[in-house]
């Protein structure tokens, strides 16, 4: 990955870089969980007083009072051991405020890079299913994070279109037609017959639903690669790779390239490639295309990948850290209480668009990501599809509804960001929480963790709710104010929610 998130247009990292410069060594803020504490608190001196050679208590006394020096800085204390704990002025409220907008946390990389993420590529043996709609909705959300933080994005689905799996699932179909048994090992389930009933190749009649699946399911594919595409490639790549032929086939040496063991490529009998083959082609044929990193979106079944990819970019000549490989885990569907089985080829599966028939994009492009991708992930439909704040996607929409309502009921000219002479604690605690947002999407961005999204917009809608709770907006005496700050959170809310995916509703 890059280097670390660049954060600069935020007005805690200015803060930071001022108290920085007083300290003599860079100062990481952090909110006190008790507010008491301050509105941030550092542990510069903690952390630099053993290489001075002061005691820690010390040296935070001086740095408080050199804080209490900057026009940002309302009061300083030392607590603890060393801790520093700072208050900080209604203008600078006013200031942190006033930046949030419609572009507010976009980044500016030093180095920014051309990023190509291929997900989904679920072979065209059925229509996709939850399991694919984790691998698009992370993905996806990766790709918005990356292009926001101001990479050049372009997204890649891949085709498995040709192999034994595709042509078990057309003979499955054939055999349908025919009204004999499926095949061995063949695919099952009512869209076998629903296919068998169509005077289509069922291959290429799946390429058109996926294509028309992932468009509904809010993801633009930039490019569509097929599989058959690559392995014309495949010839022109075998000689420059490290080879050699043992039991009838011929091998690439990927163990010396950082692989657990070597890979087939090619049976020598016939001359037939085997999978691998492919994929050494198509690490060659993204790269050559100029991306400067190539990110696999893959499931958890393919985690040997992540070393055979590298090997083969190593092998070919690349820098193998121009491949990354992203691994998620499955997704387990819970209605009423009981957990669905998932089997394609048996026939008891969830697809996609029964998910989206029972909860709304919505709720499935948020419920898809609200963990970590390394995690397996429990979808509740009940919970899913419940109109209340125990709903999490409810409850973060919900707040962006009201803030709308309350913007129409208000005076467009009467917002403004001169902040009143004393702020109310709900006040501040929603535009440091506002603050967090450019980190937040420059750290989710950078580990690949839109996951941290959803979390954060609970948060921010929790601090909404409870400011609206407790302090009149329309009709207040800083009513010009108060309308700023509930703008500022429906354009946080609304840019947090299209990260993932989600929509923003005006009403609900």
């Amino acid at each position: 990955m890059s280097g670390p998130p660049e954060t600069a247009g935020n007005a805690v990292s200015r803060l930071a870089e001022r108290l920085s410069d007083i300290a003599g060594a860079p100062v990481e803020l952090e909110r006190p969980s008790d507010p008491a504490h301050g509105d941030y608190a550092t542990n510069i001196a903690l952390r630099t007083a053993p290489q001075r050679k002061r005691p820690p208590r010390e040296l935070a006394a001086e740095l408080a009072a050199r804080a209490e020096e900057l026009e940002e800085i309302e009061r300083a204390e030392v607590a603890g051991p060393g801790f520093l704990n700072l208050w900080v002025t209604t203008g600078w409220f006013a200031d942190a405020l006033r930046e949030i907008g419609p572009s507010y946390g976009a980044g500016e990389p030093e180095q920014p890079e051309k990023i190509q993420v291929e997900l989904i590529s679920a072979n065209p043996a059925g229509p996709l299913t939850v399991g694919s709609a984790r691998n698009g909705a992370y993905g996806d959300s990766v790709a918005r994070l990356l292009d926001f933080a101001g990479h050049t994005v372009e997204r890649e689905y891949y085709f498995n279109d040709a192999g034994r799996q595709v042509d078990l699932f057309r003979a499955s179909v054939e055999a349908r037609r025919r009204g004999e048994e499926i095949p061995e090992g063949g695919y099952q389930g009512e869209y076998i017959n629903e296919l068998a009933s169509l005077d289509v190749d069922p291959v290429e009649h799946m390429l058109e639903e996926i294509r028309r699946e992932v468009a509904g399911f809010r993801i633009q594919i930039d490019t569509w690669r097929h599989q058959g595409e690559i392995e014309k490639e495949v010839a022109a790549v075998l000689p420059r790779l490290d080879t050699y032929e043992a039991d009838g086939t011929i091998w690439a040496r990927t163990s010396a390239y950082g692989d657990d063991k070597d890979r087939p490529l090619v049976r020598s009998a016939d001359g037939s490639y085997l999978y691998f083959a492919a994929d050494v082609a198509y690490v060659r044929d993204k790269l050559e295309r100029g991306f400067d990193r190539a990110i696999y979106v893959l499931g958890a079944d393919h985690h040997g990948y992540v070393g055979r990819l590298k090997a083969a970019a190593a092998m070919l000549g690349y820098d193998p850290e121009r491949i990354e490989v992203l691994i998620y885990q499955l997704v387990h569907i819970i209605e009423g209480g009981e957990t669905k089985k998932i089997s394609k080829r048996r026939g008891d599966v969830v697809f996609l668009h029964e998910l989206v028939e029972k909860i709304g994009i919505d709720a499935a492009r948020w419920y898809l990501v609200s963990r970590g991708h390394d995690q397996p992930l429990d979808i509740d439909v009940d919970l899913a599809t419940d109109r209340t704040p125990k709903n999490p996607v409810y409850y973060v929409q919900y707040a962006h509804a009201r803030i709308a309502g309350i913007l129409r009921n208000a005076e467009a000219a009467n917002a403004g960001v001169d902040a009143p002479k004393e702020l109310e604690r709900e006040e501040r605690d929603l535009i440091k929480r506002l603050a967090e947002f450019s980190v937040i999407a420059a750290e989710a961005a950078e580990r690949r963790s839109p996951h941290a999204v959803p979390i954060y917009a609970i948060r921010v809608a929790d601090d909404f709710h409870r400011f609206y709770h407790e302090h009149r907006v329309v009709g207040s005496e800083t009513e010009a104010f108060r309308l700023a700050l509930v703008r500022a959170t429906q354009s946080v809310i609304a840019r947090a929610l299209d990260l993932i995916g989600v929509e923003a509703p005006e009403r609900m």
